[in-house]
């Protein structure tokens, strides 16, 4: 049986290093996020597959299950 994944990530801005818990949506990926410090539109960076990805302290949660993510 798989462990559960884990649904609140910290969000870091890489401009101004502003951070933020959200949650993460389990159904769709996040591909933009905008930075409530400094108003930057975070993208993932390349190879990633979303925000969380990119900047989250956690994976989102397919990629947490090995599982194809976005695509």
């Amino acid at each position: 049986m798989a462990a559960e994944p884990v649904l609140q990530s910290t969000l870091t801005c890489p401009h101004c290093g502003h951070r933020v818990s959200e949650t993460m949506p389990t159904d769709a990926c996040q591909f933009f996020y905008d930075c409530k410090g400094c108003g930057e539109l975070l993208r993932p960076r390349p190879g990633d597959c979303c925000v969380f990805c990119s900047y989250g302290s956690a994976p989102c949660p397919p990629i947490q299950q090995e599982k194809s993510c976005c695509r």
